[in-house]
């Protein structure tokens, strides 16, 4: 007790809190600025007067973002991705990590599947083949040209199997003597405890295919099909062009008050806010204990 209440253990404290304090402030303040310069004025962003706190208030930058429906429609679209391909993520790690966990002498080749699964870790078929096979499936200009690819992430897959041996060969043995098969262990028994780590390697792969825009750009001919993050990139490359037209058409009022600057920060704030969401519900995962309470005596 005296450790924790000692003059060097406060001393380390205070320091471990301030340089906390200043690492997360690296990450809020550029987002804070991020917001305020979405909202505030061309002029006022231009001349470099945006801070911290808007200026010249005004949502014109979010009318411009909404309009027309593309940025409603890609973010549906990306939506859609996730939760197909988190799914579809999520049923594959699964069901390839439960006979991976297991020793090499309850499942039969067990190394030799951990080669092939390290080996595609480490080295890629390359993006032309990848591409030739999509289109040779006609999966091109599909959802499932987004999702598929990258059905299984072996990298989560591993996680989540190093999280499948730390658990006590007791829950299953008790289970099997009371006549479970291994696919009613696995669903009843193993994935209710397994709940942190799927929270955990699910919001991997949330962010994953909601950050990818590579895919979108590759793989989809059709603009009107561009998942959110690959309409933001193409817009963010023409943003300047696009305001030109729109000062010289129907939406002239509302271009006067936003510059490419402006634009640009209101479609990448409105773009992070869903994982902003989902967040916070699946953080407490990432602390809390894989299996407290799961063997008692």
């Amino acid at each position: 007790m005296n450790l924790y209440k000692s003059k060097g253990r406060k001393i380390f404290n205070i320091v471990n809190i301030i340089l906390l304090i200043i690492i997360s402030m690296t990450c809020v303040l550029p987002f804070i600025h991020l917001l305020a310069v979405s909202f505030s004025s061309a002029t006022a962003v231009s001349a470099g007067k945006v801070g911290f706190l808007p200026i010249d208030f005004n949502v014109a930058s979010y009318e411009f973002a909404l309009t027309g429906g593309r940025f409603i429609h890609s973010m549906l679209i990306s939506f859609e991705r996730v939760i197909l391909g988190v799914g579809i993520n999520l049923v594959l790690m699964i069901l390839t990590a439960y006979p991976l966990s297991k020793t090499k002498k309850q499942v039969a080749g067990r190394n030799i599947y951990m080669v092939f699964f390290m080996i595609t870790m480490l080295v890629s078929g390359g993006m032309i083949p990848t591409y030739l096979v999509v289109t040779s499936l006609g999966l091109k200009d599909t959802i499932w040209a987004l999702v598929l690819p990258g059905a299984l992430p072996v990298y989560n897959m591993i996680v989540l199997m190093n999280f499948m041996r730390e658990l006590p060969e007791e829950m299953e043995e008790a289970a099997a003597i009371d006549g479970a098969s291994p696919i009613q262990i696995l669903v009843r028994v193993l994935l209710p405890v397994l709940k942190p780590a799927l929270a955990t390697v699910g919001l991997f792969c949330i962010v994953a295919h909601w950050n990818d825009w590579f895919s979108g750009l590759i793989y989809m001919d059709n603009i009107n099909n561009y998942p959110l993050q690959t309409y933001l990139q193409t817009l963010l490359q023409n943003f300047s062009r696009m305001i030109q037209q729109g000062r010289n058409g129907d939406m002239a009022a509302m271009m006067a008050h936003l510059n490419e600057r402006t634009g640009r920060a209101a479609q990448l704030f409105l773009g992070t806010i869903p994982v902003m969401v989902i967040y916070p519900f699946l953080q407490k995962y990432f602390t809390k204990g894989l299996v407290l309470g799961s063997v008692k005596g």
